[in-house]
C-alpha cells in the first residue's frame, strides 16, 4: 500500500470495512475486530491510529509477531491468512495495515477463556452476533443447511403422497413406493425430506415441505411466492394483481422423464407462470387469420423461469419472508430472500461459479429438469437472452437481505 492510499483511507474514517486501533489493546480485543470483518466482507485493520484518524504510531517492537502468532494463531478460529505490512512516515511514526478478504468458512469466532464468541460488523462497529445472525453465518458457511431444519407441527400426511410416489418411482429409481408408515419414514429421512425427533414421530424438513407439501405456508410462512403487477413504474397505484401463491414446488406427472411424461397437476412454478401470463403479455402488431392480434410477451419466458427458479431454489430459508415477483410497466423484478452464499459475489455468479445453498432442493429440482445439470442459467440464459431480446442488460443487486434480479421489458416498436 502507498502512503497516499493510507492517508486517503484515514481521511474517510472508519466504516464497515475499515477499523482504526492503537496497538496497546488486549489480543482478544483485536481478535474481535478481525472476526467481525471476516464474518462480513473482509477489510482492513489499521494499528497505530486513533479513532479520529490521527496517527499515533506503533508502540510494540514485535507487533507483527504478536499479531500473527498470538492474535491470529491463538484467538481467531478457523485459520485466517491476512496480509501484514507497515508504512513509515517522515516523522518516524509507523502504521500497520492488516488486510483480509471475506472469510470462506464462516462463522469465525474469538476463542478466549474457554468460550467462543461470534462478532459481526454493524456499520463501523463490531458487535456480538444475534441468534438470527449466527444462524445465517452458519448457513452461509455451509455448516448449517437450513433446508434440513424441522418444520414443527408437520407430519407425513402434510406431504402429497402422490407426488412423493411419482418422485420415488420415476426419478429416484425405486421399484415401488413404501407400503407402511415406518418404511415411508425411513425413506424420507434418508432423502432429507423428514427429520427424526426424540419425543415423537418424524416431522417434515423445510426441503420436504416446500418440495412436496400440500400447503407449505400453513406450517412455514416463508414458503410460496408473492406476486404483484402494476400498470406504472412503481407501486404508487393500486395493483392489477396481488396474491401469495402456495403449493408444492414440483409438478405431479405420470411417466419417466425423457419419455412420454404427462403433466397431471401443476407445481408452484407452473401456477405462478399461469398467473403472470395475462400481465406480462400484450397484443401483437400482426392480425392473424382469425382477425385477432396474437399476444406477445414483454419478456422471454425462459429467462423469467430461470430467474424465478433461482430465487426459489437458492433462497435463504432462515429469512421469514417469501420470494417476491413484481411486474411493472418497464421491468420485472424477482427478489430472493438472503445474501449470496458464503464468498459468492455477483461477478462470480455471472462468470458461472456455483455454490449451492440448498443441495437437496437443487438436486430434486434438477431431477425434475426444472434446472439443467450445468447450473449456468445466469451466464447462459439470463444475461445474453435478456440483452438480445430487450436491448438492455439484466441488473443484479445484492444486499445482506436479498438478491434482486431486474429484467427490462422489451419496448414495443
Amino acid at each position: 500500500m502507498l502512503k497516499s492510499e493510507l492517508l486517503e483511507i484515514l481521511a474517510h474514517g472508519e466504516n464497515s470495512g475499515v477499523e482504526f486501533k492503537r496497538d496497546d489493546l488486549r489480543p482478544e480485543q483485536l481478535a474481535k475486530e478481525i472476526v467481525a470483518l471476516a464474518n462480513f466482507q473482509g477489510g482492513k485493520l489499521l494499528l497505530g491510529v486513533e479513532d479520529d484518524g490521527s496517527i499515533s504510531g506503533i508502540q510494540r517492537d514485535d507487533l507483527e509477531t504478536w499479531v500473527m502468532d498470538t492474535v491470529f494463531g491463538r484467538y481467531v478460529h478457523p485459520l485466517i491468512l491476512p496480509f501484514y505490512e507497515e508504512l513509515v512516515f517522515d516523522d518516524g511514526k509507523r502504521v500497520a495495515v492488516i488486510s483480509m478478504t471475506q472469510g470462506v468458512v464462516k462463522p469465525y469466532v474469538v476463542r478466549s477463556k474457554d468460550r467462543e464468541e461470534i462478532f459481526v460488523r454493524v456499520g463501523s462497529t463490531s458487535r456480538l452476533a444475534t441468534r438470527e445472525q449466527q444462524a445465517r453465518l452458519f448457513e452461509s458457511g455451509g455448516m448449517l443447511h437450513a433446508e434440513l431444519l424441522p418444520v414443527s407441527g408437520s407430519q407425513l400426511t402434510d406431504m402429497d403422497t402422490a407426488r412423493l410416489t411419482d418422485y420415488l418411482i420415476n426419478f429416484a429409481g425405486d421399484e415401488a413406493a413404501p407400503s407402511t408408515e415406518v418404511e415411508w419414514f425411513r425413506r424420507l429421512i434418508g432423502l432429507g425430506l423428514m427429520v427424526e425427533r426424540a419425543d415423537g414421530p418424524p416431522v417434515c424438513s423445510i426441503a420436504g415441505m416446500v418440495l412436496f407439501g400440500r400447503n407449505p405456508r400453513r406450517f412455514f410462512r416463508a414458503a410460496g411466492v408473492r406476486w404483484m403487477s402494476f400498470t406504472g413504474i412503481d407501486m404508487e397505484y393500486q395493483a392489477q394483481d396481488d396474491t401469495v401463491l402456495d403449493g408444492p414446488m414440483v409438478a405431479l406427472g405420470e411417466g419417466r422423464p425423457g419419455e412420454s411424461r404427462q403433466l397431471i397437476e401443476d407445481g408452484l412454478v407452473e401456477r405462478l407462470a399461469a398467473r403472470m401470463q395475462p400481465f406480462i403479455s400484450e397484443d401483437g402488431a400482426v392480425i392473424n387469420s382469425g382477425m385477432r392480434r396474437d399476444p406477445t410477451s414483454r419478456y422471454i419466458f425462459e429467462v423469467v423461469r430461470e430467474a424465478v427458479l433461482n430465487a426459489l431454489i437458492h433462497r435463504d430459508w432462515t429469512r421469514s419472508i417469501e420470494v417476491e415477483v413484481v411486474n411493472y410497466a418497464d421491468r420485472l423484478v424477482v427478489t430472493s430472500p438472503g445474501n449470496l452464499q458464503n464468498s459468492m459475489t455477483v461477478e462470480k455468479m455471472l462468470q458461472g461459479q456455483r455454490s449451492p445453498r440448498n443441495p437437496i432442493i437443487v438436486e430434486i429440482m434438477r431431477d425434475y429438469r426444472y434446472v439443467d445439470a450445468r447450473g449456468m442459467g445466469v451466464r447462459r440464459k439470463i444475461v445474453p437472452l435478456t440483452r438480445e431480446f430487450s436491448g438492455r442488460d439484466a441488473v443484479f443487486d445484492v444486499t445482506d437481505d436479498y438478491l434482486r434480479v431486474t429484467l427490462p421489458a422489451r419496448v414495443a416498436a
